[in-house]
């Protein structure tokens, strides 16, 4: 498995206006209330994966933006390769969304995606304008990723069933504040059109 550092990124990577950024899906749920999150993120999954293709497919770049758990001497190579592991709780999920080659990776220290990491400049590089966010959690590290988005010039999608939290509930409450705070669109992922949101910017 060959990965895009964000620091490997060079003059011929394809610029493009919507990004997509997969939070903290490589995961091993090895923590409390771990199983009741990934059992609603394996609802997600399906959704996740079918969104990622079609950006591929499009030519839309997809970021990893990852928890390091603590691990500072490890890297995303690594992260992947541990939390696949058949002995792993998340394995199956972690297999189904392994990143490919074209793929971007950042590895993060706290909950948001921009906290001390090259997020920011790997999207200035991209010219993004818009990121949809999917990933977990929803309460947590999605959230302060958008906020830290939406901060920083982004607009924010956040389709509401590509993102889980500990609880259904907590998911709802927390993609519906997100769409009142910071005017996300949160809508299926299904129904996004990454044509449609590049037409979008250019209205902006």
């Amino acid at each position: 498995m060959t990965l895009t550092a964000a620091s490997d990124f060079g003059k011929s990577a394809p610029r493009h206006g919507v990004a997509v950024l997969l939070v903290d899906v490589i995961n091993d749920f090895d923590f409390p209330e771990g199983d009741a999150l990934l059992a609603l993120a394996s609802e997600a999954v399906p959704r996740i994966e079918a969104l990622v293709e079609r950006a591929r497919g499009s030519g839309v770049p997809v970021i990893y933006v990852n928890d390091n758990f603590g691990n500072w001497r490890s890297d995303f190579r690594a992260t992947v390769a541990r939390c696949s592991d058949p002995s792993r709780p998340g394995a199956a999920l972690v297999q189904r969304l392994q990143p490919r080659a074209q793929d971007y990776f950042v590895l993060k220290p706290k909950h948001s995606g921009f906290f001390h990491t090259p997020l920011e400049l790997l999207l200035q590089a991209l010219e993004t304008q818009t990121v949809v966010i999917c990933g977990l959690a929803a309460n947590s590290c999605v959230t302060s990723t958008a906020h830290d988005a939406h901060m920083r010039g982004f607009r924010v999608v956040v389709p509401h069933d590509t993102t889980a939290a500990n609880t259904r509930q907590l998911g709802v409450d927390a993609v519906r504040q997100l769409e009142l705070t910071l005017q996300a669109l949160t809508c299926a992922a299904a129904e996004l059109d990454f044509e449609q949101l590049c037409e979008a910017n250019l209205r902006r």
